[in-house]
């Protein structure tokens, strides 16, 4: 076990560093000066130069990539030419709002997507299955940020007449007059360990919302994967067996049917996990929610190569984290994997 997470972590060098050279020749292919994107249209010649300069945006671009390799290998993502902090502090410093965001919106799509798809596939050709199916194919086709539009419509800002809906905050994390200690900045979990029942509940309101939008495709995925699954274990000549023994249903639907079914179902989690960290940011955009997808929707708008660069690296890493667990965690479902 220890040499195959040893082994790979390894492939991560390689894929990192492919990954780095792909991504500085992207952003700097990418149409517009970036000093002049961050200064605007009443940047004078004078202050262009000045932080093209300061920056290193006019030396040659093999000197800009060494130099950026470099502050990598040290851990230093570089710093922001925009707010002139640095990235990998503000990384650290937002990174838990988007945590919270995506682990609530992966807890939806997980506790209602698995039991959904397998009575579904239990029930298939019936009017849950045709609810599931439909729901779920409903999940996949509308674009989040419509979603995220439609329900702070609905459960924030208020309809005409229909104003009693609209109980859940519109924006932010959590209500700015709240004196809330903070611990994680993990703020529902804060809440929790400091036993500041208002402050958690008041997070929690906050996160309902974003997490609900943001949750809408995997909720989508995690159903559909299971249904499908779940009704190809079904036809399995073990499960078969097992029933014609007369072993108990919930003997059977635990250690035949749902153990097996869960292998592509973990697949798909952990794909998931890595994509609802990096698609956060049109949901966080919409709720004004302080994590790092708004910072780079601002950075992406002012053309700011280190956060850009600094944001995919992290997002690649944690990345491919996520799928090493998920590796792991198939010893756990299937014995099989344990031996190889």
């Amino acid at each position: 076990m220890l040499r195959f997470i040893v082994r790979r972590l390894l492939l991560l060098v390689p894929v990192l560093f492919g990954l780095s050279v792909l991504l500085f020749i992207w952003l700097r292919a990418l149409p517009g000066d970036p000093a002049r994107a961050l200064l605007g249209e009443k940047g004078t010649a004078e202050a262009v130069a000045r932080l093209n300069e300061q920056y290193g945006f006019n030396e040659p671009l093999l000197t800009q990539y060494v130099k950026y390799v470099g502050q990598l290998l040290q851990g230093n993502f570089g710093a922001s030419p925009r707010t002139g902090e640095p990235v990998l502090a503000t990384f650290i410093d937002r990174f838990p709002a988007t945590i919270e965001l995506a682990l609530a919106a992966l807890l939806f799509a997980v506790v209602v997507g698995i039991p959904l798809g397998y009575f579904a596939a239990k029930r298939a050709g019936g009017m849950l299955d045709l609810v599931a199916v439909g729901s779920s194919l409903l999940g996949v086709v509308i674009p989040v940020f419509v979603l995220a539009y439609l329900l702070k419509v609905v459960f924030a800002i208020g309809l005409p007449g229909l104003e009693f809906l609209a109980v859940l905050p519109s924006s932010g994390r959590q209500d700015v007059r709240l004196d809330a200690t903070h611990i994680t900045n993990l703020y529902v979990l804060d809440g929790l360990l400091t036993r500041e029942w208002d402050a958690a509940w008041d997070a929690f309101k906050h996160l309902m919302l974003p997490a609900l939008a943001l949750g809408s495709i995997p909720l989508a995925a995690i159903t559909r994967m299971t249904r499908a699954s779940v009704l190809e274990v079904l036809g399995e000549d073990y499960v078969r067996t097992a029933t014609a023994k007369g072993l108990a249903k919930s003997l059977i639907t635990r250690r035949h049917v749902l153990k097996n079914a869960m292998l592509p179902v973990t697949t798909t989690i952990g794909l998931l996990t890595g994509q609802l960290l990096s698609g956060a940011v049109l949901t966080e955009s919409v709720f004004a929610f302080n994590g790092i997808g708004s910072y780079l929707f601002e950075a992406i708008s002012s053309l700011d190569y280190a956060v850009l660069q600094g944001f995919i690296i992290f997002i690649a890493i944690v990345y491919a984290l996520v799928n090493l667990i998920v590796d792991l965690l198939y010893g756990v479902f299937d014995p099989r994997m344990r031996v190889q």
